[in-house]
């Protein structure tokens, strides 16, 4: 009797282990990240999401183009007259709460800024934005490289303009390379969707290249990161992001699509559009934004009246994780997947 207990016992005991063991695994499944991971409660037209560590807050921060959705007016205006917008990040990015939106003006009017990208060096943050002047109905207008900085993410001082290939340029994705000189990646529409580069020293003064760095493939949103000992670009193809790997972010190799379809999760279709990367403790994570209510994520159909209809203008915020295989990134979003964005170390 006494043996049989024993076993009883040590039966259990393992039972017990094997249930808490599964409750902790279940747990850990559950910290996946909500499908959208962000939608804004204003316009309902969150886009080109960059991913800042407020160190004075401790928190991540998601500054994004903040497109009037919910406006109705003819053509593309929605996509004109925005502001950046800030979302903060609780329970390690899981979950977004909007803040409001960032004080760029420096001149009178109603004016458009499209895809923030934001850098901290030496105390300072930099955000390079696109400024267009006023709101169009159609594409168009001078697209310049605007140029800010500030000590805390909220008050922003007017630099100038950079001066770059043209006065269509778009979509900045900035790094600094092992020498110290920071890089500068943008498309250029003059120069039928190129992307091109700039350096400099001090984020100031911008020295640009003549030649294209991706001259044969119309694209936008470019963004270069480290990661698994390659410098890496993902580009926006409009349906998906092309990937290309460089071991010295000077020579790109084209690589496969990632995003390019629709997942099983909710508004993650037809495929992502314009985002950034976050690296961290060895993992990467793309942040991307989607239009739920197209077929196509490049087309759009108006009304009668000229108008697109909502569902169509409307856009989401997701998150994906990227994975190093057979050489290249690969992304799949419809199996489940652990997410969460640590904290990290001020420098």
């Amino acid at each position: 009797m006494h043996k049989r207990m024993k076993i009883f016992l040590v039966s259990y005991l393992v039972v017990l282990f094997m249930a808490v063991v599964n409750t902790v695994m279940a747990q850990d499944v559950t910290h996946t990240a909500p499908a959208p991971l962000y939608r804004d409660p204003v316009t309902d037209g969150a886009a080109d999401p960059v991913m800042v560590w407020n160190r004075a807050a401790q928190k991540w921060w998601m500054l994004y183009t903040q497109r009037r959705a919910n406006t109705e007016a003819p053509g593309v205006s929605f996509c004109y007259g925005n502001d950046i917008a800030v979302a903060c990040g609780e329970d390690s990015g899981r979950t977004w709460v909007y803040r409001g939106t960032l004080n760029l003006a420096f001149e009178e009017g109603r004016n458009t800024y499209w895809a923030p990208e934001v850098v901290y060096h030496e105390g300072v943050y930099h955000m390079f934005v696109v400024y267009i002047q006023g709101v169009r109905s159609e594409w168009g207008g001078k697209a310049r490289m605007a140029h800010y900085t500030s000590n805390e993410l909220w008050q922003w001082k007017f630099i100038g303009f950079v001066t770059l290939s043209s006065e269509q340029v778009i979509d900045a994705s900035l790094m600094q390379m092992p020498d110290g000189t920071w890089r500068m990646w943008y498309k250029d529409d003059a120069r039928n969707a190129a992307i091109m580069m700039a350096e400099s020293k001090d984020l100031f003064t911008w020295t640009y290249n003549n030649e294209p760095v991706l001259g044969n493939t119309a694209q936008e949103g470019p963004k270069v990161f480290a990661y698994n000992h390659y410098y890496w670009m993902l580009t926006d193809e409009w349906r998906g992001m092309r990937v290309y790997r460089s071991a010295d972010a000077i020579h790109w190799e084209k690589q496969g699509l990632i995003l390019d379809s629709a997942s099983a999760r909710k508004d993650d279709q037809p495929g992502g559009a314009h985002g950034d990367v976050v690296v961290v403790n060895d993992k990467a994570w793309v942040f991307y934004f989607t239009h739920p209510g197209r077929i196509k994520h490049g087309e759009a159909h108006m009304d009668a009246n000229g108008i697109y209809p909502f569902s169509e203008r409307r856009s989401s915020i997701q998150v994906a994780p990227l994975q190093f295989a057979n050489g290249t990134l690969v992304s799949d979003r419809s199996r489940p997947f652990v997410f969460s964005l640590p904290a990290l170390k001020n420098k």
